[in-house]
């Protein structure tokens, strides 16, 4: 039986603790982009290696996920928080002091790995802390929600701040407060009841899950250096395509799979999904890009880079505020379809930029992009939670936010190729980065259309 407190948190105290997790979590999707030149520099980088940056942190985050939830019903939703915490700013010490590429790469892993911990236990704490008022308890999800988009938003401006005032080191130091603060809130939380039925964890699925998202992704970021034709490649690809087979033949007699395959029998549920991965897969590959092109083509120094990102800061924020009324008003399907739709229009727009344009579309996009993300990933979470049986919501939760987080490392894996060169390939990769995400929202808005959908005010 978990120790009960004396008092019952306040409001405030269980959503400022459990969204810590998702601030520092989402902060370091985004917060490194900005950094990315300075980092070249100093530690004599290449474009691959700077991928890496990215999609170390991303791979582990996406694939550790699938068994955070298992961890933290076995061991108790807080223990799982604290360590995921203490991981994770231990993690950025490392990253801090990096002595090289290679070392900073591996700290991002184990970055990676404390975040896939301590995220979805957050929440889990959140609903445990808040579950005798649901109406209280959907405000204080809200709340959480906001504060990791907003986050997400704020990365390359606090980075590009912290880059151009102190160095590049200074953007995992900031963790480490953050951190040490979530760990010491949430002592005053109650603990969630562990040791229950236990169910099996899926050690075979969970490897098997890690080595075929890390060998797609390392094939995709080194095909550009290498050349297709490069037996490398080839040896890299066969190794996906082998990992993936034994991957589903694992899950298919697992006692408790990772990757619970009868739930993408489900319409809405596998539209939903499909969903996401687009659009997280569209956003991150293209802040890659942008962050490249901003300071490789148009030469703006780190904090010039952070500054042009303030746009998304309010999109995010505006589209937040809206798409709680919208799901009220009219279901998921719509809030879904018009968020791709604003999505594609500012990819359309951001495709305009170039190395002597104005500086107008490319911040009318900013504007856009986050914007019908905003109003889009609430409707298109809600419809994924809601398309399966409550007893199966955290594993429904836990396979979306792990697709979208590999379709984020795939898209910077892609995109990051098509930009690497001088500026005038930056260029032109900003321009393909555009198009193939139009082309793929497109796809993402006919899917969300035939869905069932959460009706309004359901």
């Amino acid at each position: 039986m978990a120790r009960m407190t004396r008092t019952t948190p306040s409001f405030a105290l269980v959503v400022l603790a459990t969204s810590m997790a998702f601030v520092v979590g989402q902060l370091d999707v985004t917060i490194v982009n900005v950094a990315l030149p300075a980092i070249a520099a100093d530690l004599d980088a290449g474009v691959a290696g700077l991928q890496w940056v990215v999609d170390a942190y991303a791979v582990a985050f996406a694939a550790f996920m699938l068994s955070a939830g298992a961890f933290g019903d076995r061991f108790g939703a807080r223990r799982a928080f604290q360590w995921g915490m203490a991981i994770f700013g231990a993690a950025s010490i490392a990253c801090a002091a990096a002595p090289g590429i290679v070392a900073l790469d591996a700290a991002r892993v184990l970055q990676g790995f404390g975040a896939a911990i301590m995220l979805p236990n957050s929440l889990a704490l959140l609903n445990h802390a808040l579950a005798h008022d649901p109406a209280r308890r959907a405000h204080g999800i809200g709340w959480w929600t906001a504060a990791g988009s907003i986050s997400i938003a704020l990365g390359p401006v606090l980075g590009g701040l912290l880059v151009a005032g102190i160095g590049w080191r200074a953007i995992f130091w900031v963790n480490v407060p953050l951190c040490v603060l979530g760990g010491w809130l949430s002592t005053r939380l109650d603990e969630t009841p562990a040791g229950g039925a236990k169910k099996p964890l899926d050690i075979a699925g969970q490897v098997l899950a890690t080595l075929a998202l890390a060998a797609l992704i390392a094939t995709l970021i080194e095909s550009r250096a290498l050349g297709l034709s490069d037996a490398r490649i080839g040896v890299g690809a066969v190794a996906t395509l082998a990992l993936a087979a034994a991957l589903w033949f694992a899950e298919r007699r697992a006692a408790a799979p990772v990757i619970a395959g009868d739930l993408f029998a489900l319409r809405d549920f596998r539209g939903a999904v499909f969903f996401g991965t687009v659009v997280n897969g569209t956003y991150y590959g293209a802040i890659f890009v942008i962050a490249l092109f901003l300071q490789g083509a148009r030469h703006f120094t780190p904090m010039q880079a952070g500054l042009a990102f303030l746009p998304l800061t309010a999109g995010f924020f505006l589209s937040n505020v809206l798409s709680g009324r919208a799901i009220g008003r009219f279901g998921t399907r719509k809030p879904m379809i018009a968020g791709a739709l604003v999505d594609l229009a500012g990819f359309g727009v951001l495709a305009l930029a170039s190395t002597t344009s104005s500086l107008a579309p490319m911040l009318v996009g900013f504007l856009l992009i986050p914007t019908g993300m905003g109003l889009a990933v609430p409707a298109m979470t809600t419809t994924v939670l809601a398309s399966v049986d409550r007893s199966r919501s955290s594993l429904a939760a836990a396979i979306l936010n792990t697709a979208r987080q590999a379709a984020g490392a795939i898209g910077v894996a892609v995109f990051g190729a098509l930009a690497h060169g001088d500026a005038e390939q930056a260029g032109a990769g900003l321009r393909i980065t555009c198009v193939v995400s139009m082309a793929a929202l497109a796809c993402a808005a006919i899917a969300a259309a035939r869905l069932k959908g959460v009706p309004p005010h359901a």
